[in-house]
């Protein structure tokens, strides 16, 4: 049996899935235990917003390198120690928690020979497409109005211009499991949806009855733009996507277009953004992410800009507890132990 190191807090729960497998693998909790080092290693704006204030780590330097160097298999969060893969020389396959691929990138654990898995796809899609929506909404019902007027003390009402959804067309750059979602809540509300995935074999009947009125493939993205009352930013950060959403693309858009960013910020240039707002091309941007938002404060530029509303990474949050990431790892831990394909194994190449 594998000895499977946890180096993220466990419920009680956690515990008894895991354990549930078989009872004979070795579980090993350290959740806390690499604090200390996070601390030394990572910039200190992801310290305080991703560390509880009081974690400072456990053991002495040896005794994590030996939990590392006995582990095949680590079930991890982020952030992460950075020399994952040069201590834990016995590690097959570490399984992050957390759903983007991208999160890795700043370690050793990123182009190597480890299998490594993400919860891609098991995190609250619907929540996700709700905050989408919601971004939709607040700028085409005028809703950044309202908050300026608050700030004057005085209403400036043909400034509203409110705007219907039913019959516009939204655009979801990202046509997989959360752009679907999204895609899905957009045509109930009478919304035409194209769809943008990366391996296009056009609308199937299934995107059909998502919601979908088609898809298309990236090298098509300008050219359905013009189409496009709203873009949602749903797709993967790779080497491909930075900066997909550019100004060509922006002002390809339709005049008065909404972009809504819920993936990761380094796919909008900001830029180029900034630029398009200041034009008055778009009506607004909704941005849940920005260019790195886990080492630094968003620019002021962002931040501050009247048609820019920005949340802290807030979409996938919801009151109804449903990322089902444990769900996932076990799974996966069942496949392991037969010897079969592991779900979610990110290829390096293609960066998710």
């Amino acid at each position: 049996m594998p000895k499977v190191l946890s180096i993220t807090p466990l419920s009680r729960a956690d515990r008894d899935l895991i354990l549930g497998v078989d009872e004979r693998i070795e579980l090993v909790e350290a959740g806390g235990w690499f604090d200390g080092e996070i601390r030394e290693t990572w910039p200190a704006f992801t310290v305080a917003r991703y560390l509880r204030s009081e974690s400072k780590g456990h053991g002495s330097l040896a005794e994590r390198d030996a939990l590392l160097a006995d582990a095949e298999v680590i079930l991890g969060s982020w952030p992460f120690p950075l020399d994952l893969r040069s201590r834990a020389k016995s590690l097959r396959w570490f399984h992050q928690r957390p759903a983007g691929a991208s999160n890795l990138r700043r370690g050793d654990l990123w182009g190597s020979d480890v299998v490594v898995t993400t919860s891609r796809g098991y995190s609250d899609g619907r929540a996700i497409a709700e905050y989408a929506v919601a971004g939709l909404l607040h700028f085409a019902k005028g809703f950044d109005r309202a908050v300026e007027d608050a700030g004057r003390g005085q209403f400036s009402a043909a400034e509203y211009r409110p705007a219907g959804l039913a019959t516009k067309t939204a655009c979801v750059l990202g046509a997989g499991g959360i752009g679907s979602e999204v895609a899905r809540l957009c045509a109930a509300l009478g919304m035409r949806v194209i769809g943008v995935r990366s391996q296009d074999a056009g609308a199937t009947p299934e995107d059909v009855q998502i919601g979908f009125a088609k898809v298309v493939g990236p090298e098509s993205l300008v050219a359905v733009a013009p189409e496009a009352d709203f873009l949602v930013v749903a797709c993967q950060w790779t080497p491909a996507t930075t900066d997909l959403v550019d100004a060509q693309l922006l002002n390809a858009l339709r005049p008065g277009a909404v972009l809504v960013n819920i993936a990761r910020g380094e796919i909008v240039n900001e830029d180029d953004l900034l630029a398009a707002l200041d034009a008055g091309l778009l009506r607004g941007a909704v941005l849940d992410v920005y260019t790195g938002e886990f080492e630094r404060p968003p620019p002021e530029s962002l931040w501050k800009h009247p048609r820019v509303l920005l949340t802290p990474h807030t979409s996938a949050m919801t009151d109804r507890p449903s990322h089902r990431s444990m769900e996932l790892f076990v799974a996966n831990l069942r496949r392991y132990l037969d010897g079969e394909p592991l779900e979610n194994v990110i290829d390096w190449e293609r960066g998710y």
